[in-house]
């Protein structure tokens, strides 16, 4: 059971190692397979496989919370799903449950952008085969290719209504964060401090103009994704995605 204990001798991950390396070439290989067979994938039948992928995300969530209880690190400070990833992760549960857009609208951006960096350069101790190497990557890509996947076959365009909607639910979350920071003493989201280790943080500022700094980059950096993707698509094909997506939160 060495693979689920807190120990790590034998599990030291490395960034940019073969396993990290394996685990971007699966990412980037199923994204392109996503994109490349984009038109197959439109298909009802993919509905079970929707429902299947967000069970399991559930059931590797949970038994995240089970390890860090039985191995004594869960806390209030810091295991509770308020970090923006996991609010991802939650967001795409919903999404794959509902196909509902406004959970795609929420997750997009922080899929695309956070969850990305978080494959890139992950903040992970533990490296495989041990249960929080699979539970890292399983979740922060699986939340990726969802969003992808509902861009690219379902036709979920990100709006500029989209980012506008992202950035009110973030700054309706940022008061609860603060009042959690301050009674479970956790620094989710930062908003207490930077990361102890150097970080990108560390080109923001001083505390507390970082946390403005770093919406400014949010808002400019999904400006930018949003620009990008919205270019990809004909007018006449966009018109046609609204009226369906329209039909189907009706």
């Amino acid at each position: 059971m060495n693979w689920f204990s807190r120990s790590n001798h034998s599990f030291q991950f490395s960034l940019f190692s073969v396993n990290h390396i394996a685990a971007l070439s699966i990412f980037v290989l199923v994204a392109a397979v996503i994109f490349l067979n984009r038109k197959k994938l439109n298909d009802q039948k993919w509905r079970r496989i929707e429902i299947g992928t967000a069970f399991s995300l559930i059931l590797i969530e949970g038994m995240n919370h089970v390890w860090m209880y039985i191995n004594g690190v869960w806390s209030f400070g810091r295991s509770l799903p308020l970090e923006l990833c996991n609010i991802a992760l939650i967001l795409c549960i919903f999404l794959l449950m509902t196909r509902r857009k406004i959970f795609f609208e929420l997750m997009f951006f922080i899929a695309v952008l956070g969850a990305t960096q978080a494959i890139i350069t992950p903040a992970l101790t533990y490296d495989f085969p041990h249960f929080r190497y699979f539970r890292f990557f399983y979740e922060h890509i699986m939340v990726v290719w969802a969003a992808l996947y509902f861009t690219w076959v379902k036709g979920y365009y990100p709006s500029f209504r989209s980012l506008r909607k992202l950035l009110i639910f973030i700054n309706l979350l940022l008061p609860i964060i603060f009042f959690v920071n301050n009674q479970a003493d956790g620094n989710y989201w930062f908003l207490r401090h930077k990361p102890e280790s150097p970080s990108l943080f560390d080109l923001l500022g001083p505390y507390p103009w970082y946390i403005f700094t770093l919406e400014s980059v949010l808002i400019a950096l999904s400006s930018i994704t949003w620009f990008l993707l919205r270019k990809r698509g004909t007018n006449g094909e966009r018109s046609q995605l609204n009226i369906d997506l329209a039909k189907q939160e009706e």
